[in-house]
């Protein structure tokens, strides 16, 4: 099969590493923005997020309250904790004490050090994580609410190296430091979710599949090569499996069968290639391992409810807000049920 040169230079991008793929499709890219320190009595509440918000406790301990959660959570130093739902929460020394509103306390700081209370036996450093306006649901809307990882666990063994790196580069204003700041708030967040991964943790869709090894295999495989007519007993022999059994696996992971899912895979390489470039339809109909332009326009849109031409007008006209949920929906929806 020939492939387009453009396609040849994103075939290089992707990897058999499915997780890192979805990552680099959605674009995530994580910052830390600030953090402060306090000590005695105190409390604030912080606003909705916009974004995935990342905390960390680097010093002391502290209680996070989550609106909608039924009680307060007990940070340490060394917890780490994501937040992907918009909601607004609450950091104190005590569940009972009357909290000052973060936007009054952290307005004009700027770079500056921010204390509350009186004293210094509690740090804490925060950011946020950024995704693409249209691919970056597909990662999002398969997180659970909220994820706590305490220090103490074992998947948090590199946490604290990571942490304390973060601290110095933030305060040590150092030649690169932005940057460093920037790789190391990676990591972080890359290390939440293999974390995450790695527990018994609510986990829906593609990202419970993910973290299921009896069909990593085929996973690998698929996200290696999405143009090829894979077959099921492939897909299955690669993962010792029979037929039954893996398709059975798979799709309890997944929540649709194996070839839906490259199916679906394939659509949203499809969506990325039409918003981001002029390569005629035909040439990405190929690429992706369709017979002709006519059966790929046929299975974008029923996957997508749009030609690929109207989808590729639609990404390129306005990407109204409409337009952007549009993107994600259908792999999103398939995806993260259960």
């Amino acid at each position: 099969m020939l492939y387009s040169p453009v396609y040849l230079r994103n075939r290089t991008i992707m990897s058999a590493d499915p997780f890192s793929d979805i990552l680099k499709f959605t674009n995530a890219e994580s910052l830390a923005t600030g953090g402060f320190t306090a000590g005695g009595t105190w409390a604030v509440r912080f606003p909705v997020p916009e974004k995935i918000k990342f905390f960390a406790v680097v010093k002391g301990s502290c209680w996070v309250a989550i609106d909608g959660e039924a009680e307060p959570i007990r940070f340490e130093s060394g917890d780490v904790g994501l937040l992907t739902a918009r909601r607004a929460f609450v950091l104190a020394s005590d569940p009972g004490v009357p909290p000052v509103d973060a936007m009054t306390v952290f307005s004009g700081a700027g770079r500056s050090a921010v204390r509350l209370g009186e004293g210094d036996d509690f740090a804490q450093i925060g950011g946020h994580v950024l995704l693409d306006p249209a691919s970056g649901r597909l990662l999002s809307d398969v997180l659970p609410p909220w994820i706590h990882v305490p220090a103490a666990s074992p998947q948090a063994t590199t946490f604290r190296w990571l942490l304390d790196q973060l601290v110095e580069e933030r305060a040590g204003d150092l030649p690169g430091a932005q940057l460093v700041s920037a790789q190391l708030s990676q990591l972080l967040f890359i290390q939440i979710l293999r974390a995450h991964l790695k527990t018994s943790g609510p986990m829906s869709g593609w990202l419970r599949a993910l973290g299921n090894p009896r069909i990593a295999p085929a996973l690998r495989l698929m996200h290696d090569d999405p143009a090829r007519a894979w077959r099921l007993e492939e897909l299955a022999s690669a993962c010792a499996m029979s037929r039954t059994t893996f398709a059975f696996h798979f799709r309890t992971s997944a929540g649709v069968a194996p070839l839906t899912y490259l199916a679906e895979w394939r659509m949203r390489l499809a969506e990325r290639r039409l918003r981001e470039e002029n390569t005629p339809v035909a040439v990405v109909a190929q690429a992706l391992g369709y017979s002709s332009e006519s059966a790929f326009s046929h299975a974008f849109k029923r996957m997508t409810g749009r030609s690929p031409k109207a989808y590729r007008h639609a990404a390129g006209a306005a990407a109204s807000p409409a337009v952007v949920k549009d993107v994600a929906d259908a792999f999103v929806a398939d995806h993260s049920a259960d």
